[in-house]
């Protein structure tokens, strides 16, 4: 794997522990497109309404007393410049873990100054915690 991306990765799972919405910004390509399914019900999304969706989770965690829970599952280098990431994320609120988590599938490329960007994610939502035992490597 790329050094760089792997920097990139640390620092990016980082900035969403802290809930940094202006650091999230920079690491988020303007050309950014989503897809969430939640109890089958599909939404897809571009940049401003992923950011606006960020905020809203950020905003949470920060008003009630919770922290964020990511699992890195996998990485897969889909190109020399692109590399997909399964990560799950779910939180802790008050010292009690919720009991579903949701499972993002983010891809990201590295643009033409060589920075890392978020391009693309697909996400499903509302996953219990037990299923996520049984994934498989």
């Amino acid at each position: 794997m790329d050094n760089t991306f792997r920097q990139f990765l640390d620092s990016y799972i980082d900035v969403w522990r802290t809930s940094s919405i202006t650091e999230l910004k920079d690491l988020i390509s303007i050309d950014y497109k989503g897809r969430e399914i939640t109890g089958g019900e599909i939404v897809d999304f571009g940049y401003e309404e992923s950011i606006n969706g960020w905020e809203e989770g950020f905003k949470f965690v920060q008003e009630n007393n919770a922290r964020w829970v990511l699992n890195e599952i996998s990485i897969f280098p889909l190109r020399v410049d692109e590399t997909l990431v399964i990560l799950s994320a779910t939180m802790v609120i008050n010292g009690k873990s919720l009991e579903t988590a949701n499972l993002f599938f983010q891809t990201f490329k590295k643009n033409n100054i060589g920075d890392w960007k978020l391009v693309r994610s697909y996400i499903e939502a509302g996953i219990p915690n037990g299923n996520l035992n049984l994934v498989q490597s």
